[in-house]
């Protein structure tokens, strides 16, 4: 998965509504990063700020409670070397993005935590194992040794 040590300069999480997949996956890497990679994330469509996922980032240490919620149409620059895609609408997306430029594009099947039911803390455990999720695989996919966080 790692390139031998090589960053992108810029990384795009997309995902649906990018309220809480997308948002989680950029503050993560924005996290563990740093200044090294410019990371952002935006969605299909604008949804609205996730207090379920706030509350789950808060958790480990990283606020996303400033986020708002973004379109792909809504960024002023798609000068991205990697888009990741979380949900299968943004994959279709992103690959059309992606089309005559030199955008790498990965799909990282993700649950969408939203769809969980249950009590307050089942529903939190949902996006507990989303977030944990995707911090694993981004420690696994960036090469980020001594990667000292924000």
């Amino acid at each position: 998965m790692g390139q031998g040590g090589d960053l992108p300069g810029a990384v795009l999480f997309a995902c649906s509504r990018n309220a809480v997949r997308s948002p989680m996956a950029a503050a993560i890497l924005k996290h563990l990063a740093g200044r090294r990679i410019y990371v952002e994330s935006a969605g299909v469509r604008p949804g609205e700020p996730d207090p379920f996922a706030i509350a789950v980032m808060e958790e480990m240490g990283i606020d996303m409670s400033r986020h708002k919620p973004v379109s792909v149409g809504d960024l002023h620059d798609l000068s991205f070397d990697l888009i990741v895609t979380l949900a299968p609408e943004a994959q279709h997306k992103a690959l059309e993005l992606a089309h005559g430029y030199a955008i790498d594009v990965e799909y990282w099947p993700t649950p969408d935590p939203t769809l969980a039911s249950g009590s307050r803390e089942q529903i939190l455990d949902a996006y507990r194992d989303v977030r944990d999720r995707l911090f694993a695989r981004i420690k696994q996919r960036f090469p980020l040794t001594g990667a000292g966080g924000v």
